[in-house]
């Protein structure tokens, strides 16, 4: 829907939020709530389960398909993503059942955990693609900058909760909102991960305009951050700098920074509209297609699946953005309200830019593509995001 018509939507459940009198004075049934009992599952929202779970379900085919070889069906990623769903899935049901209004009381704790998280990386981090993101913990690798975007969420949401208003943010909350995002985005940003820092910025930017911010806060943003963009451009790193001319026009250097987004819209071209069938890929079977099981899975799916699997693909999407919002819109409580929209959010940012990514209408920043992308970090919090959103679905009626 559009901006301003979201914008509206949210509000109005946020208005309807605070003249409830059950959010925010919560009575003392509400500490028991660490058991499922009948009342709760009969308020289970089984639709969003099944487009998370048929999600999935094409995500572990989609990597299954992209790490084969002639020799070996199932790859050691293949079954290193399995792990990571299968951990994933008990990490979703933890976030399912405690009262989600326990993340608001430990919010601030959840936001220092995850910048403690990223202040490791410099000294301990391990060292992938040209870049230290990932810590090392056993046989598996955790990249802390994904933590950190369910944490600005969950962060954002508790500060923002008392100063949500039908009238416009005051200043020095928006400013105070925009400090929560830009701290562990800077810090993202010198890894460097460029795509993880603007997720956390757009997802921020979005939470704040449907919550409402005075029109002159974008104007100014666009009027004040033009002079900063040259600057932004000088701390960029080389290949970072080359991603965004090639995107301009990646035939300049076909074979060199261009190669990506070029072999990656073959890929999808070449599907057509039934595809080529599972495992007959050939973008990515003879190595045209780089970080096929990552950034460019999509590619991979459209390849073997066409415009008609594409399309589906979508539809799921889409789907799971209506459950997504269904919860938003009956949250009870702001908190929720907030959480939610915050989460979903999340989602969606990176299923916008990881496809338009790999159709060529964003540069390459290496954003992974919820619950279909190889990455267990990646898997961890978007199953728990889920879970928070199960989680407040659930509870709607318990207040």
């Amino acid at each position: 829907m559009p901006m301003a018509a979201e914008g509206r939507w949210l509000r109005r459940s946020l208005a309807r939020c605070s003249r409830n009198t059950f959010p925010c004075a919560r009575s003392e049934k509400d500490k028991n709530m660490l058991k499922i009992d009948r009342r709760l599952i009969a308020h289970f929202d089984w639709p969003l389960l099944f487009a998370v779970v048929a999600l999935v379900s094409v995500g572990l085919l989609a990597v299954l398909s992209a790490t084969h070889t002639e020799e070996r069906l199932v790859s050691g990623i293949f079954l290193r993503q399995l792990a990571w769903v299968a951990v994933g899935s008990v990490v979703m049901l933890v976030m399912v059942s405690f009262d989600y209004h326990a993340l608001d009381r430990y919010a601030p704790l959840v936001y220092v955990f995850g910048l403690v998280l990223l202040s490791l990386v410099p000294f301990f981090g391990s060292l992938g693609g040209g870049a230290k993101r990932w810590l090392s913990v056993g046989p598996f690798s955790l990249q802390p900058s994904e933590i950190m975007k369910l944490a600005v969420v969950v962060t954002l949401a508790s500060y923002l909760q008392s100063r949500v208003s039908e009238r416009s943010l005051p200043t020095a909350s928006v400013l105070f909102a925009g400090l929560i995002a830009a701290i562990p985005a800077g810090i993202i940003l010198r890894q460097p991960d460029l795509g993880t820092a603007l997720v956390i910025v757009f997802l921020t930017a979005t939470i704040l305009l449907v919550v409402g911010v005075s029109w002159w806060w974008p104007v100014g943003a666009v009027v004040l951050g033009s002079p900063v963009l040259p600057l932004l451009w000088s701390h960029l790193k080389p290949y970072q700098q080359r991603r965004v001319l090639m995107f301009l026009n990646p035939e300049l250097d076909p074979l060199g920074s261009g190669y990506h987004i070029i072999q990656s819209k073959i890929a999808i071209g070449s599907g057509m509209w039934a595809g080529k069938g599972f495992l007959h890929g050939t973008q990515y079977r003879l190595n045209f297609l780089p970080e096929q099981h990552t950034d460019f899975i999509f590619s991979v799916f459209a390849e073997e699946w066409g415009f008609v699997g594409a399309c589906v693909l979508l539809g799921l999407y889409l789907f799971l953005l209506y459950r997504c919002s269904t919860v938003v819109a009956r949250a009870r409580d702001t908190f929720g309200v907030l959480l939610a929209f915050g989460i979903t959010a999340m989602l969606f940012v990176q299923v916008l830019t990881n496809i338009a990514m790999a159709a060529g209408g964003l540069p390459v920043v290496g954003v992974t593509l919820p619950f279909l992308s190889y990455g267990g970090s990646s898997m961890l919090v978007c199953m728990a995001g889920v879970g928070v959103l199960l989680n407040i679905s659930m509870r709607r009626f318990l207040f």
